[in-house]
């Protein structure tokens, strides 16, 4: 299929193309063949040449995508109404996953200072040198703000990942005539192509009733992101209360293997441009898929941490209180109330955000406040 998009940069098509190199080297010292996971870790993940490693801006209008934070200020404000109750059982402190262009700490800090809760530090995890640069740019007046290369063994606060999970690796499994196979990559004489192999069977468990489903049928396992749930569950274990709210798109297992999803939800994000193509200009473009919950929900489980919540983007951020947040500007100035209402409509609206995006909250000796169960569906995991 011929992509019609914007066309590179010649630096950046030169970044493109070494980092092809450097994948096609990887395949060929591992027989021919890799897994899609390591093609989707290389082509996001490569030191100075992977999407979010290299040096290509990533988010608003001049990125690839546009995130909640980047809409409207209120979307980490209504997060820190809800942190604030659970840092107050636990510590006064945050961790943040993949921080993006750091406004959403920004905001988060300044409604927590606004509402007189005192964050001795704030931590951010971050794989990206660029995007690095540009948080400690957006947060130079905010001291209690750390930057850190990995997960601490301990932790006691409030974990927050927002896009989180949607770009870790994912491996490719599909259904044949004569059962699973694994989808990985080869190299074809125009460049990268599928090549399937046999399928390990531990790929298979986390999908119900696989047998059932029909030949032809094409899905995503998560182990990457299963196993880092497993380590932030260590990490919060380790602590002496916590919790971590997850926010991201995806649906519970018995939604996402749904018989008539036979194509999976793997998505790639270039120039606002949203495509179904992996291999075209690797480090270029973002690649997703959308997150198992029932399976990040199993994997905290299993590692000694609660559910605390489960719900739609829009049911948290209304029992958030973004509604009133949004009230802090006077309807009657039109001139500011209205763009303002207008992002928090994208935030909530179902044909928008709203309803495809989810809350997973987990945790270890605290309680979401008792207004997040109006709209829980932790028993739909």
């Amino acid at each position: 299929m011929q992509l019609q998009l914007p066309e590179p940069a010649a630096d950046a098509l030169s970044a493109s193309q070494a980092l092809q190199q450097l994948i096609a080297e990887e395949i060929g010292r591992h027989g021919g063949w890799i897994s899609f996971a390591r093609y989707m870790e290389l082509a996001l993940y490569a030191p100075g040449l992977g999407y979010y490693s290299g040096g290509a801006v990533k988010l608003g209008k001049d990125g690839d995508f546009t995130t909640a934070p980047e809409i409207t200020p209120l979307f980490g404000a209504a997060l820190a109404q809800a942190a604030a109750p659970l840092l107050a059982q636990s510590a006064p402190q945050l961790l943040e996953f993949g921080a993006g262009s750091g406004k959403l700490a920004r905001d988060i800090l300044t409604e927590l200072a606004q509402m007189g809760v005192d964050v001795q530090r704030y931590f951010i995890v971050e794989v990206s040198g660029e995007l690095r640069a540009r948080q400690e740019s957006a947060l130079r007046d905010f001291p209690q703000v750390q930057w850190l290369e990995r997960l601490p063994s301990a932790f006691s606060g409030v974990a927050i990942g927002n896009e989180v999970l949607d770009a870790m690796p994912v491996q490719l499994v599909t259904k044949t005539e004569h059962g699973w196979r694994e989808r990985g990559v080869a190299l074809g004489p125009d460049g990268f192509v599928h090549a399937e192999r046999d399928c390990a069977p531990e790929l298979i468990a986390q999908i119900p009733e696989a047998d059932a489903l029909p030949p032809g049928y094409l899905t995503e396992v998560h182990a990457p992101a299963i196993g880092f749930m497993r380590s932030l569950a260590a990490m919060l274990g380790a602590g002496e209360r916590g919790a971590a709210l997850l926010i991201d798109y995806g649906f519970p297992a018995h939604e996402y293997y749904l018989p008539d999803r036979r194509q999976g939800t793997l998505m790639c994000h270039y120039r606002h441009h949203a495509h179904g193509e992996p291999f075209y200009l690797p480090g270029l473009q973002d690649i997703t898929a959308h997150v198992d919950f029932s399976a990040m929900a199993r994997a905290a489980q299993d590692t000694g941490l609660e559910v605390l919540g489960y719900a739609s983007q829009a049911a948290f951020l209304l029992d958030a209180g973004i509604g009133e947040l949004l009230l802090r500007t006077a309807p009657s100035d039109a001139m500011r109330y209205l763009p303002q209402a207008n992002a928090v409509q994208k935030l909530l609206s179902p044909a928008e955000m709203g309803e495809l995006f989810k809350v997973l909250a987990v945790g270890k000796g605290v309680r979401l406040e008792p207004r997040f169960a109006r709209h829980d569906r932790s028993h739909r995991l």
